[in-house]
């Protein structure tokens, strides 16, 4: 398959771009206000309830959804499926955005954002926590370095600084061509880094709850959480592919990767079907599909995250027409999402009910605002990385041509 990455030739700012920026705004005025008056100023956040929207979507939904990056290497790089390499670069975008904003994230949420360096000196190995702040600021790193050779494509032999900085092209240039002739023989250290990496902590990020059994739900407290996070997190790798994909091509008028896509879902369907067998037997085996009877809040939250997350759009997959119609492979891919983002809400909001805390939780307009506002930012600078960038690919026209 012929394809090419280029800087999409489209004007940069539309009106949706423009809507992005007052998001933005908006969001840097609610983490100005928690950093002068407080976490507790902004949201609303308590000694017994010091976890809610930030962590559910912010940290855990923002660490599932970027698995797309390590799944996309893995298929084209370890395996060698080079049919797939058109989505590696708009997957590894996405998943460096994700993580980068993971942690301006925790910066907002935890109590002592200025202590956020201490683990990498004060080592606790026998902490979950530990280990997943490890991993998580080592991938981010890899990510970095495995976006690297995109930037040295986009300036190696276009290096022209301007005025009293025009003496250092040359020795920029002779570093942008070293890095051309290096990273391609050592990049594959990084990508089987990545790849451990992210199963890692992904995993431990289930790890967290189990020292909490009476605090989380039946429906979601197991001792294979640990699994489930990882198996949850590779099935929608693909999907979120697909999200990003479908939504960057429609917005930026590009030519549609159905060629790619369509045949990719289908990894998912046994990914897919590999969690859902997960989850259904681990809920047999220990007898907690009891609990789908209470009609509580948590029970319905948990129906609606497995049926519409999970159920639905697998059997959807099953069928060739749907892997072959972008807008139902789009909308499948969608659910799925979506599935896994209402499955981390529910293990750290709504499952979680801790017995000291009555109150239920309901997010801030400060915390909402925050989240927002992260999330417009993620998508502003994907606009703007893929407008100067190689990152996605040309329309077949121009590679033809």
């Amino acid at each position: 398959m012929t394809h090419q990455a280029a800087p999409v030739n489209a004007k940069f700012w539309t009106p949706g771009v423009v809507v992005l920026a007052v998001l933005m705004a908006a969001g840097a005025a609610a983490i100005l206000a928690r950093f002068i008056g407080g976490i507790g100023y902004v949201s609303n956040l308590t000694t017994a309830r010091p976890w809610g929207l930030w962590i559910g979507v912010d940290v855990a939904s923002g660490v599932a959804l970027a698995a797309g990056g390590f799944t996309t290497a893995f298929l084209a790089h370890i395996i060698g499926r080079h049919y797939y390499e058109p989505v590696v670069r708009p997957a590894l975008l996405t998943a460096m955005l994700g993580y980068t904003f993971v942690v301006l994230g925790l910066l907002v949420d935890i109590g002592r954002s200025w202590a956020i360096w201490k683990p990498m000196i004060h080592w606790n190995p026998t902490s979950v926590l530990f280990e997943v702040a490890m991993c998580v600021m080592f991938y981010l790193n890899v990510l970095y370095l495995e976006f690297l050779p995109i930037v040295v494509e986009r300036f190696k032999g276009r290096v022209k600084l301007p005025g009293p900085l025009a003496g250092l092209n040359t020795p920029v240039e002779a570093i942008l061509r070293l890095l051309d002739a290096v990273l391609p023989k050592i990049m594959w250290i990084f990508i089987i880094a990545g790849v451990v990496l992210s199963c890692m902590h992904q995993s431990s990020l289930g790890s967290l709850m189990l020292i909490a059994p009476t605090k989380l739900h039946p429906l979601w407290y197991t001792p294979i959480l640990p699994l489930l996070f990882l198996t949850s997190a590779i099935a929608v790798g693909y999907p979120m592919v697909v999200f990003e994909a479908t939504l960057a091509t429609t917005s930026l008028k590009l030519d549609s990767e159905m060629k790619v896509l369509g045949p990719l879902t289908r990894i998912t369907i046994f990914l897919l079907g590999l969690y859902l067998a997960l989850k259904v037997g681990d809920m047999v085996v220990r007898g907690t599909y009891i609990y789908l009877f209470d009609f509580t809040a948590q029970t319905n939250a948990f129906l609606v995250e497995m049926s519409f997350g999970v159920i639905v759009p697998w059997l959807m997959l099953l069928s060739p027409a749907v892997r072959r119609s972008r807008r139902w492979l789009f909308t499948a891919c969608t659910m799925i999402v979506g599935g896994v983002l209402v499955n981390r809400l529910n293990v750290f909001v709504v499952g979680y009910r801790p017995p000291i805390s009555e109150a239920n939780y309901s997010p801030a307009i400060g915390e909402i605002l925050v989240t927002v506002g992260l999330i417009a930012a993620l998508m502003f600078l994907y606009r703007f990385l893929v407008t100067y960038l190689p990152v996605l690919n040309k329309p077949e026209q121009e590679v033809s041509a």
